[in-house]
């Protein structure tokens, strides 16, 4: 078996699992472009020590490229606890941003790992002119 026949995906708005990606469709070469990944934005995760999105991980991969590795994003306060039933003083929800600078256009590519149901993932495409 390998780790791709694991990953799951499915529509953002159906599954709570899914990383939904929040970024511009056109850039201008050479400019900026803010990036916000995150897990929950229809349906909210659960962030418990017994449930809870251990990471989000953010790849892309250019036009006729190789994939390369944006940014990991770790998410640890759910732990923060004895209580296995209520969170501890702090929560982190999986939700974040970095800003890019793609010299071409390709396909933005997000990972979650959730502690119970595993990996899933979701794309997009960004056109830069």
């Amino acid at each position: 078996m390998k780790i791709a026949e694991t990953i799951r995906d499915g529509d953002f708005k159906a599954e709570k699992h899914v990383p939904t990606i929040d970024a511009p469709d056109k850039i201008k070469a050479g400019e900026e472009a803010l990036v916000k990944v995150m897990v929950g934005e229809e349906i909210k995760h659960p962030n418990t020590p017994l449930h809870h999105i251990s990471w989000i991980q953010l790849f892309f991969k250019p036009d006729n490229g190789t994939v390369a590795d944006v940014a990991k994003f770790c998410y640890a306060a759910h732990g923060d606890t004895m209580n296995l039933d209520t969170p501890g003083c702090i929560l982190a929800e999986p939700a974040s941003c970095v800003k890019i600078h793609p010299a071409k256009s390709g396909t933005l590519i997000a990972m979650s790992y959730c502690n119970l149901h595993g990996l899933w993932e979701n794309s997009k495409r960004i056109e830069v002119e």
